[in-house]
């Protein structure tokens, strides 16, 4: 051998030996190997060719023979290239080039594999049909590689789009390698294999078994599993189904306990891959791509199996089969428990694998052809019979489909002048007959046929009977005696019409059938279908022949939370009815997320549903908002918040409770994280029963908290104290009663005492047992209170981030929302534009973006091409106020919502790509090139129900500051009946103060009840006592507060009539009264002149005194009066004495203990008072009504009996009344002072229950002598004069003063004068 040859052949012996060392010998085969350049010439076949050089057997990547590729004669979608790569082979990859030296390429196109050349299946992308992209040119090879391998023998490629300027043309390339495997096949009826292990195992934590399988038929046994003590595993195949049940002995008579279902349609004749993995804990069932786990029973724990049945059940006379008499026919492949292939053992002859009947090693599958009915242009139109003349006519057919309505056939009766119809009507099968001169005639059979099983249907003419039945022997019949004469010339039309011509007589008047049909005869002669296909026989447009292109779009199911997936040939539709959540796929919560975004949605307390991670999985709960005016309250109830009574039990030595709460733990766990603060109160109250001891020593109590699902922590420290700290609240304050120990109880007192306090760090909450371990000696009593969890503060609502550069932003890990993404949030801002989010993939992207002072854009790609949402809105955005935005994209839709503004919507594109692919940083506020930021702020930015920590990260960002003041532009107008709303640093309050109402949002009426000698004054202004010495004028006496005008507002009920609501009065004998008359109207009197007359005003509207609730507005300015009465026109008079109002002194609701004097009648009237309720009250900036229920240290004289109550009879209770106990210092007496009053239900002791029922007569006893005291007393308060009140928003008039008062006013004053 010459040098260069030896040095050349050493070079080639180096580079494999590399390249076998880089993919080891060891290893797995590299499956990429080209497969189409080797292949005979009989291997390829088409639809057809433009010529014989432009056959499919010159369609082979980057060659030139013949006219350099493959065209068909027609350029359409009925043309196909099919290759046989002569065995079943494993496909990974297949490359497409255009003709050789043309402008003939594809653009995308289909994929179809097959088994047997029939039966074909149309390979999906992430479980969604699509197309594969082409060539761009004639000459570049563009490869798409497989997501999973395809095993296959046919290939077959059937374009979709080609060069506008060209036709089709193609040269083609498929990659893959060598497929072996072992295969079974079973004929239904006695065939199985039984393997047997030949030694009892030892039990192990995990066993599998998988296996491939096909078949026609919709059920049979798949495999039998038996173990010790009778317990076994059965998965079965019904209705294209696999189901797992587990049995056990004789008890399992009744069929078994199902424990998962999962697939659909695999009686496809396609092979399908199932694994079952028994794990100590749970199962796994894998059905092609899709896994579901389930417990297994606790008996299956440490369960083994010793003998396995394949195709059929192994009966042993205890169990009844699953599946009686109907064993799995169809093919196994690849068999194996563990790493062994029972096949191959079979095959073998192995004595631990019993053949039984007729099982053959190989698949002999039926050629089954079926036609695909894809869209409203499908249509098969097939020639009668000769044979028809006889008047003897059948006609039979299979389908399945999911719609509930569709033509299956129809044809003219030309010589009766007639039509039929046979077609689906809301999922049962409907035959019309239409004669001339007739009235139609309908028949009807069977139900539920949109199942996606396969239906038969047999049509039968005879020449005075017709008859349809629906599913042979287990389906229904019906007939009438009627004849009908078809021809030869009949044409029969399956599943629609063809575009109407001139020549045509079908006509459609229903819906046209989206399905598949197969075994289609005509007086028991097959129909030929690749016939039809070949242009043979008939005609057809649209039809898919030689597949079942039927989709489960609900397996799996893309409806979240429980939603019910329904669907039709072309979508899937989601009922979220009762699941608490709403969307396209039941995706979005349609609750809020805690009590705070209620309170700040305007809703007042009550029970509400809390979704705490929106459309995370945890389940929305019940729970109890309490809106108090400064915080928002969480309240969840266990089964014992009462204060509860420990009884002596011999049993032990310990007292045990446990606690259930109204919520699940994740729930619990949700709340907790999500607040700001938690509490739960603890108390012990005990007598001569101590609770911790000593410090050193062992507790003679604990209690167990903490987050679940474990049982919790334990806690020996008590109410008010410190974990850890072993100590009560006295101890931490230095007050016990015994300085020696820590807790009073501790100090073994012969007498009541108790610790009590507040839980309040997270982490221990919330409290879940009680143990107290000193309870059982003589003379030791106790009781006990854990009241419910309370919680408050939302940390993710007011979480805000400040952009003040465009070239700022905040970025975080990728976002991950593959099927479903949820994004919400709050922003303000003052400019017209910016990016508030942004995520980028490879090409895949999702955006949220302000495009312009009233409009919001969600865009995103997921590979079928950018799409967008845009909301316009009526209102400028960037008006510095908080406005919400929420966007949702799942796999059928996009969404935008914009405030309240009208949501809009973007369906996603049918059969396109569904996973959105991201894989950059999440941009908030800005975009990865700095352009576009956003300027302004964001707020409780929520990704799929968790919120982003905007605030911790803005911490270390520069150019954004965290948090954002300013809620009271978005949020003020919550505060109602002029109350003023209060910013805060995370959120903001109203102020009730300026209001004569009360509440969260100064919204709750302040109302009570008046009797006839009920009295409220306001004292405006003391009266003057003169010393001896004085000299001083009147005038220069009182600090003269004069009006020029009122603002008097409040609401009545009574049947009282004439009667007294408001009586204000002065110095100098002037006065305001106002009154209903005798008339049943409302009188309103100025005297605003001590020498001249009272002016008196009356309002057209009467019925006053109805006994209903009306409201009263009064406003003054000058001389001009107005009134308003309920939603009545508003009254306007003016006055003619005076304009000024001197020297106010007092406002009174109700009887006048003093009258001025003011004339007889009024005198009278003031002496009747008012009887009835009265609510809202407020006299300029002043409430008397609230300041002496409310406030009773302001200046205000309460005169007889005056009860809180509601005007409007809406007043709703506390719902958790009930559940409040008396604290201590509520007991009477004569009772030991640090007795608990514990409720008498909890108590099993007759001695106990007397001592509460004595308790709790004195404590009613005691109530009634105080109501009396009460209501009999006459409480004067007084007071500094009063400063001048200042004009509130516009809409409050003045109190004016014409000399300065020496004194401030008090801080009460202040609240119902500013």
């Amino acid at each position: 051998m010459p040098l260069g040859s030896k040095s050349l052949a050493g070079i080639t012996a180096l580079i494999g030996s590399l390249l076998l060392g880089a993919c080891g010998t060891g290893g797995e085969e590299v499956c990429d190997s080209p497969l189409v350049s080797s292949l005979p010439l009989s291997s390829f076949r088409s639809s057809s060719q433009l010529s014989s050089s432009h056959g499919p057997v010159y369609a082979k990547v980057n060659r030139r023979e013949g006219a350099g590729g493959w065209s068909p004669l027609s350029s359409d979608r009925y043309q196909w290239l099919e290759v046989d790569l002569g065995r079943r082979t494993q496909i990974t990859a297949v490359a497409t080039q255009g003709r050789y030296g043309s402008s003939d390429w594809l653009t995308s196109y289909l994929l179809m594999f097959s088994d047997t050349g029939h039966n074909w299946r149309q390979h999906r992308q992430e479980d969604s049909l699509g197309a594969f992209p082409g060539n761009s040119n004639a000459d570049t090879v563009v490869q798409y590689k497989l997501e999973q391998p395809v095993i296959a023998r046919y290939l077959r490629l059937i374009p979709l789009d080609w060069n506008p300027t060209g036709r089709i043309g193609l040269r083609l390339e498929i990659y893959g390698c060598r497929y072996t495997s072992d295969v079974a096949s079973f004929d239904g009826s006695s065939s199985r294999l039984v393997y047997r292990l030949s030694v009892r195992p030892s039990w192990t934590t995990k066993e599998i078994i998988s296996l491939k399988f096909k078949t026609l038929k919709n059920s049979g046994t798949l495999l039998h599993a038996e173990g010790q003590r009778d317990h076994s595993l059965t998965l079965v195949l019904e209705k294209g189904k696999l189901l797992l049940y587990h049995q056990q002995g004789v008890s399992s008579s009744s069929g078994g306990q199902l424990l998962v279902c999962l697939g659909s349609l695999l009686d496809d004749q396609h092979w399908h891959h199932v694994k079952l993995e028994r794990l100590s804990t749970h199962l796994n069932l894998t059905v092609d791509k899709n896994t579901q786990q389930v417990h297994v029973p606790a008996e299956l724990s440490h369960w083994h199996m010793h003998t396995l049945s394949l195709a059929a059940a192994q009966s042993h006379g205890l169990q009844k089969p699953i599946l009686s008499n109907r064993n799995f026919h169809g093919c196994l492949e690849n068999l194996l428990y563990g790493d062994i292939s029972l096949i191959d053992l079979a095959k073998q002859n192995s004595p631990q694998v019993t053949v039984v009947g007729n099982v053959t090693f190989s698949c002999a599958e039926p050629v089954s052809v079926a036609v695909t009915f894809t869209d409203s242009q499908s249509f098969l139109q097939l020639p009668g019979l000769t044979s028809w003349s006889s008047g003897v006519v059948s006609v039979t057919m299979q389908f399945r489909t999911w719609n509930k309505a569709g033509l299956l056939l129809t044809f003219d009766l030309p010589e009766q002048d007639g039509v039929v119809f046979l077609y689906l009507s809301e999922a049962r099968l409907r035959l019309q007959i239409h004669q001339a001169g007739r009235a139609p005639l309908e028949l009807s059979t069977g139900s539920g046929l949109n199942d996606g099983q396969w239906h038969s249907v047999e049509l039968n003419f005879r020449p005075d009977h017709l008859s349809i039945t629906v599913d042979k022997d287990e389906g229904a019949t019906a007939h009438t005696n009627i004849a009908l004469l078809l021809t030869s010339d009949s044409q029969l039309f399956f599943g629609g019409c063809p575009a109407q011509t001139s020549g045509q007589q079908c006509r459609n008047p229903f819906e046209v059938f989206q399905g598949c049909m197969r075994l289609l005869t005509m007086d028991d002669q097959t129909i030929e279908l690749i016939k039809v296909q070949q242009r043979l026989l008939g005609n057809y447009s649209h039809l898919q022949i030689d597949m079942c292109g039927i989709i489960d779009r609900c397996s799996p199911s893309y409806c979240e939370h429980g939603g019910r997936c329904t669907q039709s040939w072309r979508t899937f539709h989601c009922n979220c009815s009762n699941s608490g959540y709403t969307g396209a796929t039941c995706h979005s919560s349609t609750y809020k997320q805690s009590c705070e975004a209620y309170k700040h949605k305007g809703n007042a307390s009550g029970h509400y549903y809390v979704d705490v991670d929106g459309s995370g999985p945890i389940k929305p709960q019940l729970i109890y908002c309490n809106m108090t005016e400064d915080r928002t309250w969480t309240v969840i109830q266990h089964n014992n918040t009462e204060l509860t009574r420990v009884q002596a039990s011999s049993e032990g030595s310990q007292h045990f409770a446990h606690f259930d709460y109204s919520s699940e733990e994740e729930q619990l766990g949700g709340i907790i994280g999500l607040s700001q603060h938690c509490e739960q109160e603890l108390s012990y109250h005990c007598r001569k029963s101590r609770l911790l001891n000593t410090l050193e020593g062992a507790p003679f109590s604990w209690w167990v908290g903490g987050p679940g699902p474990d049982p919790g922590q334990v806690q020996t420290h008590w109410g008010g104290a410190l974990p850890g700290s072993r100590q009560c609240a006295c101890g931490l304050q230095d007050s016990c009663l015994d300085p020696t120990h820590y807790c009073n109880c501790d100090a073994d007192y012969d007498q009541w005492t108790d610790d009590s306090g507040l839980l309040t760090h997270k982490e221990t909450l919330p409290v879940r047992s009680l143990v107290l371990g000193d309870v059982h000696r003589p003379g030791s009593e106790a009781a006990y209170k854990v009241g419910p969890l309370r919680c408050h503060g939302d940390k993710n609502f007011w979480n805000a981030a400040f952009f003040d550069k465009e070239t700022s932003y905040l970025h975080f890990p990728t976002f991950h929302g593959e099927l479903s993404a949820d994004i919400s949030f709050l922003f303000k801002t003052t400019s017209t534009s910016g990016v508030f989010l942004e995520n980028l993939g490879i090409k895949d992207f999702i955006r949220i973006e302000l495009s312009s002072s009233t409009e919001v854009v969600f865009s995103f790609d997921v590979g079928n091409g950018p799409l967008e949402v845009r909301v316009e809105t009526s209102l400028p955005l960037n008006d510095n106020r908080w406005h919400s935005v929420r966007a949702e994209r799942n796999v059928k839709e996009a969404s935008l919502q914009v405030d309240d503004f009208p949501a809009a919507a973007q369906e996603a594109p049918a059969d396109g790509l569904i996973h959105l692919q991201l894989n950059s940083q999440l941009f908030i506020g800005g975009t990865a090139s700095r352009q576009k930021g956003f300027l302004g702020c964001i707020r409780s930015l929520k990704l799929n129900g968790l919120t982003l920590d905007l605030e911790e990260r803005a911490k270390i960002t520069p150019g954004v500051r965290p948090g954002c003041p300013g809620h009271c532009s978005s949020y003020g107008q919550l505060c109602q009946n002029q109350g003023r709303c209060v910013e805060r640093v995370s959120g903001f309050s109203c102020d009730c103060g300026p209001s004569a109402y009360t509440g969260a949002f100064c919204h709750s009426e302040v109302s009570a009840s008046f009797q006839s000698t009920t009295s409220v004054t306001y004292v405006l202004q003391e009266p003057f006592e003169p010393s001896r010495n004085s000299s001083a004028a009147p005038s220069s006496i009182y600090s003269d507060i004069t009006l020029r005008g009122e603002n008097i507002s409040l609401s009545f009920r009574t049947s009282q009539s004439p009667a007294l609501l408001l009586y204000a009065s002065s110095f100098y004998r002037e006065s305001l009264s106002l009154l209903i008359n005798k008339h049943d109207e409302l009188e309103l009197r100025y005297k605003l002149h001590s020498s001249r007359d009272v002016e008196v005003w009356s309002s057209r509207v009467r019925n006053l005194a109805d006994g209903h609730l009306h409201s009263v507005t009064v406003r003054r300015l000058a001389e001009a009066v107005s009134v308003q009465i309920d939603q009545n026109a508003r009254e306007d008079f003016n006055l003619t004495s005076d304009v000024e109002f001197n020297s106010i002194k007092s406002v009174t609701l109700g009887r006048v203990q003093e009258p001025d004097g003011s004339g007889a009648e009024l005198t009278g009237l003031a002496s009747l008072g008012f009887t009835g309720c009265l609510s809202g009250v407020r006299f300029n900036s002043i409430s008397p009504l609230k300041a002496a229920l409310l406030h009773p240290d302001s200046p205000v004289i309460v005169t007889g009996p005056l009860v809180p109550s509601s005007c409007a009879f809406s007043s709703p209770a506390n719902p958790y009344a009930a559940e409040t106990t008396h604290s201590l210092s509520d007991q009477p007496s004569s009772v030991d002072p640090g007795q608990p009053l514990v409720n008498a239900i909890r108590s099993d002791s007759a001695l106990i229950g007397g001592v509460i029922a004595v308790v709790i007569f004195l404590a009613v006893s005691a109530s009634v002598v105080m109501l009396r005291f009460i209501c009999s007393r006459k409480e004067t308060y007084r007071s500094q004069e009063v400063k001048a009140a200042q004009p509130e928003d516009g809409h409050e008039f003045p109190f004016s003063s014409q000399a300065d008062s020496p004194s401030a006013p008090s801080q009460n004053q202040k609240e119902y004068f500013i």
